[in-house]
């Protein structure tokens, strides 16, 4: 019984739901820009890091995009390399 309880105050001190971490609908439009942005990066002329130079990121946020590191990249970040890498996005 006292774990119940120990359970039900754990609960009050996790963060709320409306964070911007757990906002679905933004966790999935960075899912799918990053599938688009590394795709294209994986079929790209340039180098990772003449990406970046171009978009004007740190390399570093290239490097997390390919390795997985969804929460270091915005949005606007992602749309940014995209934008850089195909500027001419063709319609699906």
């Amino acid at each position: 019984m006292s774990t119940a309880r120990h359970t039900h105050s754990a609960d009050l001190s996790d963060p709320p739901r409306s964070s911007p971490d757990l906002d679905v609908r933004d966790l999935e439009k960075r899912s799918r820009l990053m599938r688009i942005v590394t795709r294209l990066i994986a079929v790209s002329d340039l180098g990772c890091r003449e990406i970046a130079r171009r978009a004007g990121l740190p390399a570093q946020k290239v490097s997390d995009l390919l390795s997985g590191r969804l929460e270091h990249l915005s949005v606007e970040e992602l749309q940014l390399l995209h934008r850089t890498i195909d500027p001419q996005p063709t319609a699906h």
